[in-house]
């Protein structure tokens, strides 16, 4: 029997099973620090897209020695090339994109080549993609009924809260945001008492509410009048428009105070709706009928796990600029080696 194993480790079988562990011998590698756990899977899906043959990714935490976190400490690593690799860092771009420089955070993120940021606030906005959402409750529930159009109710939620948003990017870009907090922000944002049978109830509360919020900026910041427009110029050449504004919200907001709002119940319906379709079939075998809503309960996942599992966002316009970063990072390392290989190849002597 030894014999007969033996003989048939050829030349094949052991190229075939050394692919099995990847050495990366000859491939290039950018190193990606992240923020945090959570951020590993985004970045890693997102850099999976442009892996090459002689290039490869390796997604990981700002520190290896300690627990320090948090996208200071991703940026404070040494970013660029070391020891042979590449070291990027992979960051949310919070407000620091939408402030174009007037602040030291801001600037190190926008000046670093070695900086890959998200452009939308956070990972998680990009999760909560509007487009996406109904595939996220079918992955929930298995249920692919479409009782409530996430994609509407995220375009009149940025309608509403737009304006008290340039507000808040006026306040930051001037560094007045203790004049209105994130917090305080986010507060006058959320939704409250959603019933998803009759969102607009909900809706028109978080209007009046923002409108009284504006109309108590426009009183008492007198010196911003003239300004807000050509700010809303600006945000609209920076990706910001009336019906994508949750993509600039903190994300954490977004996902537990806006989308989560609707979702719940959402999938809590059309689980509701799968169980007693179950039940309908079943025709009074209990054992049967037992056995399927088992199994059908055993295949489901809790909705904020799939939520955070969400990759159908890359076709968001605002992704599109992310994916431009990349790929210009990725040709300028390409240009980087080839000279390097090019300065460092003894040149044939020609003469006589």
């Amino acid at each position: 029997m030894s014999k007969r194993l033996t003989g048939n480790l050829n030349s094949k079988f052991i190229e075939a099973a050394s692919k099995l562990h990847p050495q990366g011998k000859g491939k290039k590698k950018i190193v990606a620090y992240v923020e945090s756990y959570t951020d590993i899977f985004f970045w890693r899906s997102v850099l999976d897209d442009f892996k090459r043959d002689d290039l490869q990714f390796e997604v990981m935490l700002p520190s290896r020695t300690d627990l320090s976190r948090g996208k200071k400490q991703a940026m404070m690593n040494r970013l660029g090339k070391n020891l042979g690799n590449y070291m990027i860092a992979c960051v949310d771009a919070d407000y620091d994109y939408l402030l174009q420089g007037r602040s030291p955070s801001s600037r190190d993120m926008l000046s670093n080549p070695f900086v890959l940021h998200t452009y939308a606030y956070s990972i998680e906005n990009y999760q909560c993609y509007a487009p996406s959402l109904h595939e996220v409750c079918v992955m929930t529930t298995l249920n692919d009924h479409q009782i409530f159009d996430f994609e509407e109710y995220m375009k009149l939620y940025s309608n509403i809260v737009y304006e008290l948003f340039v507000w808040s990017v006026w306040l930051y870009r001037r560094q007045q945001y203790k004049d209105m907090p994130l917090n305080t922000f986010l507060n006058f944002v959320a939704v409250d008492k959603l019933n998803i049978w009759k969102p607009i109830d909900a809706l028109e509360e978080l209007r009046r509410k923002v409108n009284r919020k504006v109309a108590w900026m426009q009183q008492n910041y007198q010196e911003a009048k003239g300004k807000l427009g050509p700010l809303k110029e600006e945000l609209e050449k920076l990706g910001v428009t009336r019906d994508n504004v949750y993509l600039f919200i903190q994300g954490h907001h977004i996902m537990d105070n806006v989308v989560m709002a609707a979702m719940d119940p959402v999938c809590t319906i059309l689980r509701r709706e799968r169980e007693r379709e179950i039940k309908s079939l079943g025709n009074g075998h209990k054992q049967q009928t037992d056995n399927e809503l088992a199994s059908y309960n055993h295949s489901q996942c809790p909705v904020d796990q799939m939520l955070h599992r969400n990759t159908d966002f890359k076709d968001a316009d605002i992704f599109q600029r992310l994916k431009a970063d990349i790929t210009r990072l990725i040709d300028a390392i390409y240009e980087t080696e080839e000279k390097i290989n090019t300065d460092t190849t003894p040149q044939e002597n020609t003469a006589d």
